[in-house]
């Protein structure tokens, strides 16, 4: 019974904002000017969806939380078609799992709709339309949605009932002391007041007997009259009393305060005998403090005991003002319960052969008890010895001195240890003692090691000496081999080449995704080319001064041809300066021959100034398109904002939100 734990039932408007609100903020707006038609059209049925698919999970979780009917124990549905009416709770169900049904149905129409609209606004309109009559009929459950609700709340407050288990059921008119004796045997906090039809649903209550927990039932009050003119509150006890298998204390108010006589409570007792069929009934007379049952008149007398002659009721006494008899009324209604409950599991079961007998025969059947053949009964045999044994008593001086006494007077426990080993039963008794008191196939594990084991290992260990002292175990390393010495500069060798090999393999690793430049590609400064031809032992002077010329000159025949003209008297001019000043002159040269562009970009490539004309106008034709389309250029970098300025501004003061 987990009927505390079904959520609560949202009303349908509730449930139009929890849907429409998660699916705001599951799937955003967001369209912009030049999305595809496909993409709006994407956009708007994953929206009309996710409002189906929230709705159906929504339907379905509530649907599936609340209790089958036909599941559930015949107590259990008899009670809720008492208090709710099964037919309204299964059409409510109804309705809201075919309102699920109907949605989904809208959710396909809109969405083989929204597949053929032809624009963003008939996108938005279908869409519209389609969440639109998904809240109409969620509007429409709003007495289904209500009506469940209150049934949850109801459930949720239903006492926690175990129809199988051991059951005492408390029934009777009302005011005649059943919440009296409900509340003395348990802890219930059952209500208990001097008018009737004060408890007016089921109570339950639980007390221990026997180390075994027992369920008590208090029950609304019954009146005596058909059984269709009761109202829901009789019908819940006598719903009780059909169904569950308990003991019943039937309670008579043998006082007659409660306002009803003792004739009336018999009449009564005889109108519902039916329910306590193959049950255990017990006639409790209460408030015997008042009136007892010697000074009731000799025909209330006979018509009470009357209702005792079957031998299936009992009759008990006790008065639940004073607690007297109460206690005992407990002890033999449990005692009873027991013993039947018991019995009854021993009667169920199916025999052997096929047809329902005792689980008692069934398991005797199993069972083989061997006896003598030659008929001689065959007493218990006692040894005399034990027989004579006298009653062991700490006082007796002359008792048996146990282990404990062995114990006590050497010390106590953790100074002297009783001797455990003493009655081992072993084929030697020598063997108590041994090291290794392992006994395996009668034998000790101590007889399979060699007697002489200690002179073995003795002789081995004066052998082992003597080899040391003669030099049998000295190494032959402190005497180098020269083919040994060989081989180690060989190792040696080897190893520092893979020493080699790994690092060139990991320096071609750490450059494999950058641009190797090949040796011969490599740029060297003409002062690196000096030292290493000085260290070569030539003269690099007379090469030094041919190649500043070389450069000297290519610098000045490049100059003179990207400005078109030639100066006679240049090599003149320059004749007299050393060679490091011409170098010098030569290098500010072409530094301001680099400062001016390579190329014209508004003249090159064009043949004459029709040509450019026909460029420019192409341009700027091609520039109106994008201008008048307002479209942002290839040169424009600007991010524009996703989400309205209001949103992101900053916090808002107290005031209107008509800016929205």
């Amino acid at each position: 019974m987990t009927w505390k734990d079904i959520a609560p039932v949202p009303t349908s408007q509730e449930f139009i904002d929890i849907v429409l609100s998660r699916t705001q903020r599951r799937l955003p707006t967001q369209i912009r000017t030049g999305f595809k038609i496909s993409r709006i059209r994407a956009f708007y049925t994953r929206k009309v969806k996710f409002t189906q698919e929230t709705c159906s999970e929504k339907f379905s979780a509530i649907v599936t939380s609340f209790p089958i009917l036909s599941d559930q124990h015949p107590f259990h549905r008899d009670l809720m078609n008492i208090l709710y009416d099964a037919d309204h709770f299964k059409v409510a169900l109804g309705q809201v799992s075919t309102a699920r049904h109907l949605i989904e149905t809208i959710s396909r129409d809109y969405v083989r709709l929204l597949k053929y609209s032809q624009s963003l606004f008939q996108c938005k309109q279908l869409k519209r339309a389609a969440l639109g009559r998904m809240a109409t009929l969620i509007k429409r459950l709003k007495d289904p949605l209500a009506y469940l609700d209150q049934v949850r709340q109801h459930l949720a407050r239903l006492p926690d009932i175990n129809p199988t288990t051991r059951t005492l059921l408390v029934a009777g008119f009302p005011n005649v002391g059943k919440s009296s004796f409900v509340r003395s045997v348990t802890r219930a906090d059952t209500p208990v007041e001097p008018y009737a039809f004060t408890t007016k649903s089921l109570f339950v209550g639980h007390l221990d007997y026997k180390y075994l927990r027992y369920q008590v039932i208090d029950t609304p009050g019954i009146l005596d009259h058909p059984l269709e003119e009761m109202n829901t509150i009789e019908m819940q006890s006598v719903t009780a009393l059909a169904h569950l298998r308990a003991a019943i204390c039937f309670f008579i108010d043998i006082s007659e305060q409660c306002g009803y006589s003792l004739k009336a409570q018999c009449n009564l007792f005889k109108s519902i005998k039916p329910l306590f069929s193959n049950k255990m009934v017990f006639i409790v007379l209460n408030k015997m403090d008042i009136k007892k049952f010697e000074d009731l008149e000799p025909e209330l007398q006979a018509e009470l005991e009357d209702l005792t002659k079957s031998g299936e009721v009992e009759l008990l006494r006790a008065s639940c003002a004073t607690q007297d008899g109460v206690q005992d009324v407990k002890n033999h209604v449990c005692e009873r319960l027991l013993v039947e409950r018991v019995s009854q599991k021993l009667k169920a079961g199916t025999g052997s052969n096929g047809a329902m007998g005792s689980r008692l025969t069934e398991v005797m059947t199993r069972i083989h008890v061997a006896q003598p053949l030659d008929g001689i009964t065959r007493e218990t045999f006692i040894p005399e010895a034990v027989k004579n044994l006298k009653k062991y008593s700490k006082t007796d001086p002359e008792r048996r001195v146990l282990a404990r006494d062995v114990e006590e007077a050497n010390g106590g426990a953790g100074v002297f240890n009783v001797d455990m080993r003493k009655d081992y039963l072993l084929d030697d008794p020598s063997w108590k003692y041994d090291r290794i008191p392992e006994v395996f196939d009668g034998k000790n594990v101590y007889d399979f090691i060699d007697p002489d084991i200690e002179a073995k290992l003795a002789a081995l260990e004066e052998e082992e000496e003597r080899l040391e002292k003669e030099g049998f175990y000295d190494s032959d390393e402190d005497l180098e081999d020269e083919s040994e010495v060989e081989v180690l500069e060989k190792a040696e060798y080897i190893r520092e080449k893979h020493r080699l090999i790994r690092n060139e393999a990991k320096m071609r690793k750490s450059l494999k995704n950058r641009a190797i430049i090949p040796r011969k590609a490599l740029k060297k400064s003409f002062s690196q080319l000096e030292d290493h031809l000085d260290q070569l032992g030539v003269d690099t002077e007379e090469i030094g001064l041919r190649g500043r010329t070389q450069t000297q000159s290519r610098g000045r025949s490049s100059a003179r041809s990207r400005t078109g003209t030639e100066d006679p008297d240049a090599m003149d001019v320059d004749s007299n300066k050393t060679p490091r000043e011409r170098l010098r002159s030569m290098s500010r040269g072409a530094s301001r021959a680099r400062s001016q562009p390579a190329v014209d970009r508004l003249n090159d490539g064009v043949t004459d100034g029709t040509a450019r004309t026909t460029a420019e106008r192409v341009a700027k034709l091609g520039q109106r398109r994008m201008n008048r389309m307002a479209r942002q250029g290839e040169a424009d970098r600007h991010i524009p904002a996703t989400m309205p300025k209001h949103l992101f501004s900053g916090k808002r003061t107290m005031g209107k939100t008509n800016s929205r």
